[in-house]
C-alpha cells in the first residue's frame, strides 16, 4: 500500500508564509499535507515530477463574482487552470443568499455586466437554501473544483428585508425592526462561516431589469448610521467589511478609515477597491496608500486596498463599458438597452454635444482618461479602421474623436470592439504598490464583466512579473497571493506545511513566455451561447491540486471535474 495518496517530487517548495524555498518532496494523504521532506522520494499512489518547478500553496482570489456561475458550473475551471484553489464571492454588496431570482438578476446584471437571463436561471434552478447555513451546505455539496468562501451582500439583505422598491428609494430608511433583522441576518452568516459583509457606495452601480432600471444598487442608499450598526457586528467577530467607495465623493474615504480605526477598541478589518495607478489622475496611487498608512499606523486601523497587479486593460463592444457610467451622457446611453433605440440617441446632435463636453472635461474624479487616441479598435466590419484609435479615425475623416466613436457605434453596434488601458501602466509605480503593506493583491472581478476584461490569472501574472523584474523576493510574492490573504480573511488556505489542506499549485516558470496576458475568448460554462474573455497559458501551471485531488494539469482537467469530482468545499472563516 502506498505511503501517500500523492507525492510531488523534487520541486522548489514555498510554504506560503514567506520563508525561503527549499528543494523537497511533498507527500499528501487524506487531503492534507502529510510531509514536506528533503529525503529521497517516497512511494505514492500518484507522483508528479516537479523538478525545475515551483511548488506553492494554491493561490487565493478574494474578489470574484462567481455567485451565479458556481451554481450552474461549479468547477470554476478558469480559476483552477491558473493555480487558484480558493475564491471569495459575494463582493460589492451582491450575494444570492436571501434574495429571489428576479431580484438577484436585477442587481447583478448591469453592474457586473452579466446576462440577466444567465443570473436569473442559475438562481431560480438551484436556490434550495433559506439562509446562510443552508447556502454554505448547498455549495459544499456541489462538485466544486476549487474552494469557495463568501461575503454576505448588503444589497442582498436590504432587499430581502425592505423589498427592492423601498431599498432603492432615497427617501426611505429601514425601520428599527428592519435594521435589527439585517443585523440578525449578518450574525447568522458569520455563524455559518462567512468572511464578512460587503457593501457599495459607487454611483456607477446600477440595476438592470424592468422594474427599477438605472436605479443604483440598494447598498448605496444606506446611511452611514446603517453601516455603523452592521459594522458593530463585524467588529465583535473580527470579520471583514469589503466595499467599493464612491469616486465622486472621495471625502467619504475618511469615514471608512475612521470605522476601521482601533484606538481603544478592536479595529475593523476593512478592504476597499482599488489601489490603482490611474491614467486619469497619476496622484491617486500615492494618495490612497498614504492615507491607509496613516490610518493603520496612527489610528490603529486594519485597512487594506485591493490591487490588480497587472495593467488594467479593458475592452468594449460599442459603448458597453462600465466606465461610461461615470459621466451623464455615458450613463444615458447605457440606460437604453435596446440597440436600435440606443443608436437613435447616439445619432442625435444634442446628445453628441453633451457627449463631447463630457469627454473634454479634464478635471474631477474619474477612472477613464477619456483619451480616444488611447483607444485601439480591435475588430469592426469596416476593416479600414481596425488597428487605429478613434482619434486616428477622426483625423482621417475630418471629425472629432468623440464623433468617430459614436459614428462607428451607430453603424456597427456591438460588432465594434475596442480596448484601452486605464490604469497600472507604469512599472515603477506597480512595483511600489505590489510591495506596499497597505495593499492586498486581488480585485480580479473573476466571473463578471464577461466582455470587458479578463484577469482570472492575475496571481500567475504577478508571479511572472516578479520573476522577470525581481523587485521583491519570490517567496514574498508567493506569500502575498497565498498565506497573507488566507490569514487576513481567516481561511484555512494558503499554506504548504504539514497538517494543512493539500491545496497546491505546481508552477512551471519555463511557461512564463509573456502569453499569460494574451487575449482569448471561450463559451461561458453553463451558458454556451455567451462568449466571454478569458486568459490562457497552459504551459505555466503544471498542476493544480485541491484537497489532494489533481484537478488540472497542463491544459487538461481531471475526469469528472465540475460534474462528479468533489474536490473543493465551502471554506468557513475562523
Amino acid at each position: 500500500m502506498a505511503a501517500y495518496d500523492l507525492v510531488i517530487c523534487g520541486g522548489t517548495v514555498f510554504d506560503g508564509a514567506g520563508a525561503a524555498p527549499v528543494t523537497a518532496d511533498v507527500g499528501v494523504r487524506d487531503g492534507k499535507v502529510a510531509a514536506v521532506t528533503r529525503d529521497a522520494p517516497v512511494g505514492g499512489a500518484r507522483t508528479i515530477d516537479a523538478t525545475g518547478k515551483w511548488v506553492i500553496p494554491g493561490m487565493l482570489d478574494v474578489h470574484t463574482h462567481y455567485d451565479a456561475e458556481v451554481l450552474a458550473s461549479p468547477g470554476l475551471g478558469e480559476s483552477a487552470r491558473h493555480g487558484v484553489t480558493s475564491i471569495v464571492l459575494g463582493n460589492c454588496s451582491l450575494s444570492t443568499v436571501y434574495s429571489d431570482a428576479e431580484d438577484c438578476a436585477d442587481m447583478f446584471a448591469r453592474v457586473e455586466a452579466l446576462p440577466w437571463d444567465v443570473v436569473h436561471s442559475a438562481v431560480k434552478e438551484h436556490q434550495v437554501w433559506d439562509g446562510p447555513g443552508s447556502y454554505a451546505e448547498a455549495l459544499a455539496s456541489r462538485p466544486l473544483g476549487v474552494n469557495v468562501a463568501a461575503f454576505l451582500g448588503h444589497s442582498d439583505i436590504r432587499v430581502a428585508t425592505m423589498g427592492l422598491g423601498r431599498a432603492v428609494d432615497a427617501n426611505v430608511r429601514p425601520t428599527s425592526a428592519e435594521l435589527g433583522r439585517m443585523r440578525a441576518m449578518l450574525t447568522d452568516a458569520l455563524d455559518a462561516g462567512f468572511v464578512g459583509l460587503s457593501t457599495i457606495r459607487s454611483s456607477f452601480s446600477k440595476l438592470e431589469g424592468r422594474r427599477y432600471p438605472a436605479r443604483q444598487l440598494p447598498s448605496t442608499y444606506a446611511t452611514w448610521r446603517e453601516y455603523r450598526s452592521l459594522n458593530e457586528v463585524l467588529r465583535q467577530r473580527n470579520r471583514v467589511h469589503q466595499s467599493t467607495p464612491n469616486l465622486t465623493a472621495r471625502a467619504e474615504l475618511a469615514l471608512y478609515l475612521a470605522a476601521s480605526a482601533g484606538r481603544g477598541r478592536r479595529p475593523l478589518k476593512t478592504t476597499l477597491i482599488a489601489a490603482a495607478d490611474v491614467k486619469a489622475d497619476r496622484t491617486v496611487a500615492h494618495l490612497v496608500t498614504a492615507a491607509a498608512r496613516i490610518a493603520n499606523t496612527l489610528g490603529g486601523a486594519d485597512f487594506r486596498w485591493q490591487h490588480l497587479p497587472v495593467p488594467f486593460e479593458v475592452y468594449a463592444d460599442g459603448v458597453d463599458l462600465v466606465v461610461f457610467e461615470e459621466f451623464g451622457s455615458g450613463a444615458a446611453a447605457l440606460n437604453i438597452r435596446d440597440e436600435i433605440e440606443r443608436g437613435r440617441l447616439l445619432d442625435d446632435e444634442s446628445y453628441r454635444r453633451a457627449f463631447r463636453r463630457d469627454l473634454a472635461k479634464r478635471f474631477g474624479p474619474r477612472v477613464w482618461h477619456r483619451d480616444l487616441y488611447d483607444a485601439e479598435i480591435m475588430s469592426c466590419p469596416d476593416t479600414e479602421v481596425v488597428g487605429k484609435s478613434f482619434g486616428q479615425v477622426a483625423e482621417d475623416r475630418g471629425i472629432e474623436a468623440a464623433d468617430a466613436l459614436l459614428d462607428l457605434t451607430v453603424e456597427h453596434g456591438h460588432t465594434l470592439r475596442w480596448r484601452s488601458t486605464i490604469a497600472n501602466h507604469r512599472d515603477k509605480v506597480l512595483d511600489r504598490l505590489q510591495t506596499s503593506p497597505q495593499v492586498q493583491v486581488g480585485f480580479a472581478d473573476s466571473g463578471a464583466h464577461l466582455r470587458n476584461m479578463a484577469f482570472y490569472n492575475f496571481s500567475l501574472r504577478f508571479l511572472e512579473r516578479v520573476h522577470r523584474r525581481g523587485f521583491m523576493p519570490l517567496e514574498a510574492a508567493v506569500h502575498r497571493v497565498t498565506g497573507e490573504l488566507a490569514e487576513w480573511y481567516g481561511l484555512d488556505a494558503g499554506h504548504l506545511t504539514e497538517g494543512h489542506r493539500a491545496d497546491i499549485a505546481v508552477i512551471d516558470p519555463a511557461g512564463f513566455d509573456g502569453s499569460t496576458s494574451a487575449y482569448a475568448e471561450t463559451p461561458m460554462p453553463g451558458a454556451t451561447d455567451v462568449s466571454r474573455m478569458v486568459n490562457r497559458n497552459d504551459r505555466a501551471v503544471a498542476a493544480t491540486v485541491v484537497a489532494g485531488h489533481v484537478v488540472y494539469e497542463y491544459g487538461e482537467f481531471a475526469e469528472g471535474f465540475g460534474t462528479t469530482l468533489r474536490a473543493g468545499t465551502f471554506l468557513r472563516a475562523s
